[in-house]
């Protein structure tokens, strides 16, 4: 797929954003006042800046209401609405805890829920897309975006102890999402004699490309990125991801090494979205002769 810098950017800040509404939602960092003000308007930031970059991919962004109507049978309208629902709850908890001081519990936790169930619905927009084995993978799909949201939470909530935790829970998962997904197009049993039904008269290769020019479709759906680059990316969005945050908090705490430790993450969790695109495999490559 085409990672397209829209997307990436949505799905990491807007996962940072709800992550860390979910840790205000129960409480963490118990704070009110001016002091909350800062954290919900950070959280509220990432969120909002998250889910609005993501309409610059949208070939008419003005119709992007429209997808609220579809709740029934589309996740990305399931997304819509619960965002809404979310920001919405949160903003109420977190004027009681801003103006009057007071931490409504129960307000909090359902925040905090559809907060996470927010990263949830985003995360199954791609992993019910049989049509890319990589992502069409169940749970880990879901557990790859819900992980890194709570661990990005944890860490900008400065929970230190869960942060360490769900960062290497997060750096399980990633790992496992690039060796289960490296199998995940050879193991779906698409090919293109499949695609074709011609697999019964013998093997089924393209006489010659469909076209000359490019397309939407190889422009969108297919892009292919050399395997030792590849590699690298994944060392790296690992390394900036997961190690570095670990290694940083494990140290004595102040404010600094734990400001280089967010930007850390959220540079590694850049890269593995990028990754998270571009290795994609749409089975429309096959038509191509690019899979």
């Amino acid at each position: 797929m085409h990672p397209a810098p829209s997307v990436i950017f949505f799905s990491t800040f807007s996962g940072l954003g709800f992550g860390l509404l979910f840790w205000l939602g129960f409480g963490f960092p118990a704070v009110t006042g001016w002091v909350a003000f800062a954290f919900f308007a950070i959280a509220y930031v990432l969120a909002v800046g998250g889910l609005i970059s993501s309409t610059f991919h949208l070939g008419h962004p003005e119709r992007a209401l429209k997808a609220f109507t579809q709740w029934r049978t589309s996740w990305l309208s399931r997304e819509g609405w619960c965002a809404v629902a979310a920001l919405i709850v949160m903003a109420l908890y977190g004027a009681g805890l801003v103006f009057l001081g007071e931490r409504w519990t129960l307000l909090g936790i359902v925040g905090a829920l559809l907060s996470l169930g927010t990263v949830f619905t985003t995360s199954m927009i791609y992993a019910q897309l049989k049509t890319i084995p990589r992502w069409n993978q169940l749970p880990l799909t879901p557990a790859y975006f819900l992980s890194i949201s709570l661990a990005g939470g944890a860490l900008m909530a400065g929970q230190i102890t869960w942060a360490i935790v769900l960062l290497l829970v997060a750096g399980a998962v990633q790992i496992a999402t690039w060796v289960m997904g490296d199998k995940a197009f050879a193991s779906s049993g698409t090919d293109l004699a499949s695609a074709t039904q011609l697999g019964n008269m013998g093997k089924v290769r393209a006489f010659e490309p469909p076209h000359t020019g490019t397309n939407y479709l190889l422009r969108e759906f297919v892009h292919v990125i050399g395997r030792k680059h590849a590699q690298k990316l994944r060392m790296i969005a690992l390394g900036l991801m997961i190690v570095a945050p670990v290694v940083l908090l494990l140290l004595p705490f102040n404010h600094f090494i734990a400001l280089i430790a967010v930007v850390a993450h959220v540079a590694g969790v850049l890269a593995s979205r990028w990754l998270f695109f571009a290795e994609a495999e749409h089975v429309v490559g096959l038509y191509y002769g690019k899979r």
